[in-house]
């Protein structure tokens, strides 16, 4: 017997709603850092706060890239192949020929 104010659906779709928001925050973290800039010091470190920053733009990307896919319920390479050919057929684009 289910719980009376448990949905699932609503569960999950809070999971993507933190997913969404840490994505958010973690490229506003990386623009703030971009446009702060190198501010004197050590030149030693700006390698070190270049990779920094680089790897705050990369990590909310593939973030926000892998929440949309599982928000749309893709969540194979089988899956991502299905979508690719439903747009292909959408867009009257022949199949793709396949090694049997």
């Amino acid at each position: 017997m289910e719980e009376v104010g448990k949905d699932p659906a609503a569960a999950h779709d809070r999971k993507y709603l933190w997913w969404a928001t840490a994505t958010t925050l973690q490229l506003a973290w990386g623009i703030a850092a971009y446009r702060r800039g190198y501010n004197g010091g050590d030149s030693r470190l700006m390698p070190l706060k270049a990779f920094a920053v680089a790897s705050l733009f990369v990590g909310a990307t593939a973030t926000a890239a892998f929440t949309t896919l599982s928000a749309y319920g893709i969540h194979s390479v089988e899956d991502m192949k299905g979508v690719g050919a439903n747009i292909r057929t959408g867009l009257g684009v022949r199949p793709r020929a396949r090694d049997e």
